[in-house]
């Protein structure tokens, strides 16, 4: 089991150790980050925060996602033209899309480090990265 409570203090640590300043806005923004499976959009974080964060603005929202990503605390995804979506789960996995919603769901898989390096010796490309996605209908799609 996951501890939310652990995850949250090393993060801020983690964030200490760059120097970084903590605010309370800053605490909430990482807090919803780490308990949050949506894969939420700079907006999303900012109206379910606004209430209790008056103050705080989508910009500020988006600013601490810039810099935990810069902290490697989340990863930013990014979909063509809509939104950029954000991800605590930094550790190897996919995403499976819906394609009717846009819900993402994070699913587990062995990395595909056989694939890029095959990709990298047919094409002579310096592979660094790769990503996965599955689009089909989520459960309430369906």
């Amino acid at each position: 089991m996951v501890d939310v409570d652990k995850i949250y203090d090393e993060s801020i640590d983690a964030l200490k150790e760059t120097g970084v300043r903590i605010t309370p806005q800053r605490k909430a923004v990482l807090n919803f980050m780490i308990q949050s499976d949506e894969h939420p959009t700079a907006d999303d974080i900012f109206k379910a925060l606004s209430s209790e964060y008056p103050n705080m603005s989508v910009a500020t929202v988006y600013n601490n996602l810039k810099l935990f990503k810069e902290t490697g605390l989340v990863k930013e995804l990014t979909y063509g033209d809509a939104s950029s979506r954000f991800d605590f789960v930094t550790d190897t996995h996919y995403h499976i899309i819906c394609s009717e919603c846009g819900k993402i769901t994070d699913f587990h898989y062995p990395g595909l480090n056989e694939v890029e390096q095959l990709a990298g010796a047919v094409t002579e490309y310096d592979v660094s990265h790769h990503r996965l996605e599955i689009y089909g209908l989520c459960p309430e799609c369906r």
